[in-house]
């Protein structure tokens, strides 16, 4: 069963509500269903609070165990969830971080999907 959460109540800043308000929260879920990912989540200057409207939208995904993603298909997720958010987006695997900023990016993070 998978969570989502309402982007609403999780941010406070009015650009980045209004700039995040108009996903389609299914459109996310199938986005998620069909990629495999476990997890979606938010992080960098959209949950700091110096988001900017040149600002991108950094996202950070957990695939499901098993998932075998290749750089090809990460290009094309990264412009899916462009497509998706309406503006630039640098998509980050969690497994992908690196040991030097891992802690800071995970304690900054937003989660938006998640299944149980």
């Amino acid at each position: 069963m998978p969570l989502i959460f309402d982007i609403s109540r999780e941010f406070t800043m009015d650009q980045t509500v209004s700039s995040l308000s108009d996903v389609s929260f299914q459109a996310l879920e199938a986005f998620c269903r069909r990629r495999h990912i476990r997890q979606l989540s938010l992080f960098g200057s959209v949950v700091r609070g110096d988001f900017r409207p040149d600002s991108d939208i950094d996202v950070l995904v957990e695939f499901e165990p098993g998932a075998r993603i290749g750089f090809l298909a990460l290009s094309r997720m990264q412009r899916e969830l462009t497509d998706l958010f309406r503006r630039p987006v640098d998509l980050v695997p969690r497994a992908g971080l690196k040991p030097t900023i891992r802690a800071h990016i995970l304690e900054q993070e937003k989660v938006l999907y998640a299944t149980i």
